[in-house]
C-alpha cells in the first residue's frame, strides 16, 4: 500500500520592505586576502614607516653618491679648467663618490661668460664651475657684471707652476737667449697666454718682464682662450714664446714638441729639466691655482653635499694619481677658507694690475 505523501508546506512570499533613509547601512563584506597578498601588504606598510635616506632627498641615489652633478668649464676644451674638471669628474666617478658627471664648455671673455651663467643659475646645487686665478683677473679686465663674490665657494683643489715654453726647434735655447731678444724689441717678441689680462698666463710674463727690466706696458701679450688655442699658436710660430700651466702641455713637453725654458715656481719641478726664474736671474716667484665654485642661493644641505664630495675626492688614490700625472700640487681648501682666499686674491690681482699700469 503506497505511503501517503505529506502535503507540501506553504511558503509565504518574502517581505517586500523597501529601505528608507532611517534604516542602518548594511554591513560591507570583507574581501578574503590570500597569504601572498597579505605578505606584500605587510612589507609595503613597513617600508612606509621607514624615513627616506638623506641621499635620496638630496639626489644621492643610494644615500652615498652625489647624483646629477654638472661641471661647467668657462673656457675652450684643452685648457687648464677643462683638464681639471674632466680629471676631477673621472676621479669622482671611479672612486664611487658620484654617479655619471656631465662636463660641458661655455667659453668666452676669459671665463666671465661661464661665470655669468653660474651666477644666473641661483639655487642649483647640482652645478659647479671649474675656475682659478684667470677668472679673478678677467672679472677686472672685462668689467664683468657677474663677480666671484656672488658665487658659493666649494673648494680650492690644486696649485701649479707656470712654465715658459718655446717650440722644440726655437732659436731660444735658454732664458738668456729669450731675454736678449725681449729687451731689444719687446713689441717684436710676442708672448702668448691662455688667459685674459689679469689671469695667470698674463700676470706671470708681466711680472717676469718687470723683473727682467722690460716695461710691462711695452710687452706684446696675445691672449688665447685656454691652453688648446695657445698650444696651436706656439707650435705655429704665431708667438715667440708662451706662458701656461705645466699640466696643460705635459704631453707635448714629453714628446719634444715643446721645450721648457723656465718654471715660475720657487723650486724646480721634479722630472722636468728646467731652472726657476730666480736661477735664471729674474727675481720672480709665481704659482697658479684652481678650484670650484657653485651658484648663489644654495640651501645649507646642498652646500654641505658639494663640499663633502670634494673633501672626499681630495683623499682618494684616484685624485692623487691625477695630481702626479699633471704635475699639480695638492692645495685643497674647504669652502669657507676658500672664500676668504678668493677675497684676498681679488685684492691682490687688483693691486698688481694697477701697479703695472695695466688697468
Amino acid at each position: 500500500m503506497p505511503q501517503s505523501m505529506a502535503p507540501p508546506q506553504s511558503q509565504e512570499p518574502p517581505s517586500q520592505h523597501r529601505p528608507t533613509p532611517d534604516d542602518p547601512a548594511p554591513p560591507v563584506p570583507r574581501p578574503r586576502v590570500g597569504p601572498l597578498v597579505g605578505t606584500v601588504l605587510a612589507v609595503l606598510a613597513a617600508l612606509l614607516l621607514v624615513p627616506p635616506a638623506v641621499g635620496a632627498i638630496g639626489g644621492g641615489g643610494d644615500g652615498t653618491q652625489l647624483r646629477g652633478l654638472r661641471m661647467l668649464v668657462p673656457n675652450a676644451p684643452g685648457g687648464g679648467y677643462d683638464v681639471t674638471a674632466r680629471s676631477a669628474a673621472k676621479a669622482m666617478e671611479d672612486a664611487g663618490l658620484t654617479g655619471s658627471v656631465e662636463v660641458f664648455n661655455l667659453p668666452g671673455a676669459g671665463g666671465t661668460v661661464g661665470l655669468g651663467r653660474t651666477v644666473n643659475e641661483a639655487g642649483d646645487d647640482r652645478l659647479v664651475m671649474s675656475m682659478g686665478l684667470g677668472v679673478v683677473g678677467s672679472v677686472h679686465s672685462n668689467d664683468s657684471p657677474a663677480t666671484l663674490e656672488q658665487t658659493t665657494p666649494i673648494a680650492r683643489l690644486t696649485e701649479e707652476t707656470e712654465i715658459v715654453v718655446v717650440p722644440g726647434d726655437s732659436p731660444f735655447r735658454n732664458v738668456g737667449d729669450l731675454l736678449a731678444a725681449w729687451r731689444a724689441a719687446p713689441g717684436k717678441t710676442p708672448v702668448g697666454g691662455g688667459s685674459s689680462p689679469g689671469g695667470p698666463d698674463h700676470l706671470a710674463p708681466m711680472l717676469m718682464a718687470e723683473g727682467a727690466g722690460v716695461d710691462p706696458r711695452a710687452v706684446n701679450y696675445i691672449s688665447y682662450d685656454g691652453g688648446g688655442e695657445l698650444l696651436a699658436a706656439v707650435l705655429g710660430g704665431k708667438v715667440a714664446f708662451g706662458v701656461s700651466g705645466l699640466g696643460e702641455f705635459a704631453d707635448q713637453i714629453a714628446s719634444g714638441d715643446l721645450r721648457v725654458l723656465a718654471v715660475t715656481a720657487g723650486e724646480r719641478v721634479p722630472g722636468l729639466d728646467a731652472p726657476t726664474l730666480r736661477e735664471s736671474g729674474i727675481d720672480v716667484e709665481f704659482t697658479n691655482w684652481r678650484g670650484v665654485v657653485a651658484p648663489p642661493g644654495l640651501d645649507p644641505e646642498g652646500v654641505a653635499e658639494l663640499e663633502r664630495a670634494y673633501a672626499e675626492l681630495h683623499t682618494t688614490p684616484e685624485w692623487r694619481e691625477v695630481l702626479a700625472r699633471n704635475g699639480w700640487q695638492d692645495a685643497y681648501l674647504p669652502g669657507p677658507e676658500f672664500g676668504r682666499f678668493l677675497a684676498d686674491e681679488d685684492a691682490r690681482v687688483e693691486r698688481v694690475l694697477t701697479g703695472l699700469g695695466l688697468t
